[in-house]
């Protein structure tokens, strides 16, 4: 049984006897003395997707969920409709554009290292890996001299998601791009 401080994106946990995935943990430290710290979360019921948020103290106990991890990688999109395939069996998942919200802006078609979240032979969501590589399509022209510690431009990447570069970086250059920060880490 997951404490409330244990909670990150992407747990599940059961509330009122139906499964519930964590969207985002908000973490709030009150300034007087004794005050306990307060995690605000947002939670998505896994079969009827209604939106559910509840604030806890960092020792409340939640109810575990069990569920499976399954390695997938991202087929192909059409329409609102997100296919991905189970490396090991070969079966399809197909995801909604809600149920991904944050994480579109790192799905490239023929991406691995994926995993699917099931409960009950039901496909709930994904979970991205540490890093991806996308392609630099729209950015400001690169400075000469300009240091990796300089400053930061905007420059838009391949599936759409505009990053802080620095300004060395040129259209056309692979980033490896941070998936839980949306931060670049360095040229490929």
């Amino acid at each position: 049984m997951p404490k409330a401080s244990d909670l990150k994106r992407g747990s599940i946990v059961e509330i009122n006897d139906a499964p519930y995935v964590v969207k985002n943990v908000d973490v709030k430290s009150p300034s007087s003395r004794g005050a306990n710290t307060l995690y605000k979360v947002r939670f998505n019921n896994v079969q009827t997707k209604q939106k559910l948020e509840q604030t806890f103290k960092g020792e409340d106990m939640l109810k575990d969920v069990d569920f499976l991890r399954r390695q997938v990688q991202f087929l192909f999109q059409e329409g609102d409709a997100y296919t991905f395939m189970d490396v090991e069996d070969y079966s399809q998942y197909t995801l909604d554009r809600d149920a991904l919200e944050e994480q579109l802006g790192y799905l490239t078609d023929g991406l691995e290292g994926l995993q699917a979240l099931l409960v009950d032979g039901q496909v709930i969501g994904i979970e991205l890996p540490q890093s991806v590589n996308l392609e630099v399509v729209d950015t400001a022209p690169a400075l000469k001299g300009a240091t990796a510690t300089g400053r930061t431009k905007p420059a838009t990447l391949s599936t759409g998601l505009e990053v802080q570069v620095p300004e060395y970086i040129a259209t056309g250059e692979v980033l490896k791009i941070n998936t839980g920060s949306g931060k670049f880490m360095s040229r490929v």
